[in-house]
């Protein structure tokens, strides 16, 4: 559920430890280090807040600094904490021999997301030989608004899910908000139809992908699976007609994978 305004009114609601986390979240993958300054214009704080926040993240092993540079990097803690949460999902293990399988018969790469916030999580990623496939890697965040796993994830929501992230969405980019809404709406509509959802463009230019949802957990959780590659292989023939009922029978394989556990 996104921390809106209403979340943080709550008396609940730990506001210095969502200010330590977002400053763990403006890393972004490319970032080898960041300086106070940068971090503070990418998470809004004020400096003088970033400064004891990056001083308590160094001191607890979550950042590492190097003092030469007067930059920080992202420490092992963060690490574990990933491989804690990674070493939990046997989803993983359970689906990985189908998504590979699928990359390579469709010269593809294969993706399981989860959602953190706004954004989707890649957790597991099968790549085929082919030269021409998305470099991601598990770990990395891309936008739910305009990807397939996204639209996937936000058609099989409950209605006041998706009400909550529509808001969130509108709030992060109120200008983009009307073309925005117009492709998730055009992804629910996909979705009615095939039972997936594609996009051509809308995340990367070049990119083209299918999304289905992954409903787990008796349906307490909602993780999506995705197949995509160049636009120039991707076309919406190819996605509709091919990709598509493929990874419907993929999520199907899997889903009763863990049913069967």
């Amino acid at each position: 559920m996104p921390a809106g305004a209403e979340l943080r009114e709550d008396r609940r609601f730990v506001e210095a430890l969502a200010r330590g986390l977002a400053v763990l979240r403006c890393f972004a993958p490319a970032d080898r280090e960041l300086g106070n300054s940068e971090i503070a214009a990418r998470t809004g704080l004020p400096a003088a807040t970033v400064s004891r926040l990056t001083f308590t993240l160094t001191a607890l092993g979550y950042l590492n600094y190097a003092p030469e540079r007067g930059r920080y990097a992202l420490g092992t803690g963060v690490l574990t904490l990933g491989f804690r949460l990674l070493s939990r999902i046997d989803l993983r293990q359970i689906a990985r021999p189908a998504m590979q399988l699928l990359a390579e018969r469709t010269g593809s790469t294969v993706s399981l997301s989860a959602r953190h916030l706004t954004s989707m999580v890649y957790l597991e990623v099968c790549r085929s030989a082919s030269p021409l496939t998305m470099a991601v890697d598990v770990g990395a965040r891309i936008p739910l608004a305009t990807t397939a796993m996204g639209g996937a994830l936000l058609c099989a929501s409950s209605e006041a899910e998706r009400s909550r992230l529509f808001e969130a969405l509108q709030g992060e980019a109120p200008l983009g908000w009307p073309a925005t809404r117009c492709g998730l709406d055009r992804a629910m509509r996909d979705y009615r139809q095939f039972g997936f959802v594609t996009t051509e463009g809308e995340w990367h230019a070049d990119i083209s992908a299918v999304g289905v949802p992954l409903v787990i957990n008796a349906g307490a959780e909602i993780l999506a699976l995705s197949c995509g590659g160049p636009a120039c292989n991707m076309t919406r023939t190819v996605l509709v007609e091919q990709l598509g009922p493929l990874l419907v029978r993929l999520a199907a394989e899997v889903q009763a994978a863990c049913d069967g556990r």
